[in-house]
């Protein structure tokens, strides 16, 4: 094989990368794109059961997810790493305000959790960023919850 060949065959090579590499992004792309529209679609029962799978996947253990009515504001119960956790799910078509920390505050308290958590698929008012800080309980907005879904 003479130097000309050789470099045809890099050539043919990177274009061919290249073009993986494209389709690649382009499947990632489309995936993300009908994976947030079914995301925003979904049911509050059906988004509760979804993070709670999605926190099983993520190493989370005993994840349960509480009854309707009558659970304190908290939708799904999990621990990680000996820490326990009280989290509120929230699939909303708009931001997520202070009442929704609220209800991770107390709700955090009254299952006897260590950590307590608010999961949307939007993202937090300011005020309610402002909220969860002084009460520490953490928000999982969109781009965490995103996140979780890509790995």
């Amino acid at each position: 094989m003479n130097i000309q060949q050789i470099e045809w065959l890099i050539g043919i090579i990177a274009v061919i990368c290249l073009m993986v590499a494209a389709a690649v992004a382009l499947c990632r792309s489309f995936r993300k794109r009908y994976s947030d529209r079914q995301l925003d679609e979904m049911e509050g029962l059906d988004f509760e059961y979804y993070c709670a799978e999605l926190l099983k996947y993520h190493g989370f253990v005993d994840v349960e997810v509480t009854r309707g009515s009558g659970d304190y504001g908290i939708d799904i119960l999990a621990e990680k790493d000996g820490v326990t956790y009280a989290i509120q799910c929230k699939r909303y078509n708009a931001p997520v305000g202070v009442k929704a920390v609220q209800e991770a505050y107390a709700g955090r308290d009254y299952y006897d959790r260590m950590v307590g958590c608010v999961l949307t698929n939007q993202y937090f008012t300011q005020p309610a960023v402002e909220a969860a800080k002084k009460l520490k309980i953490l928000l999982w907005d969109r781009g965490y919850l995103e996140s979780m879904m890509e790995e």
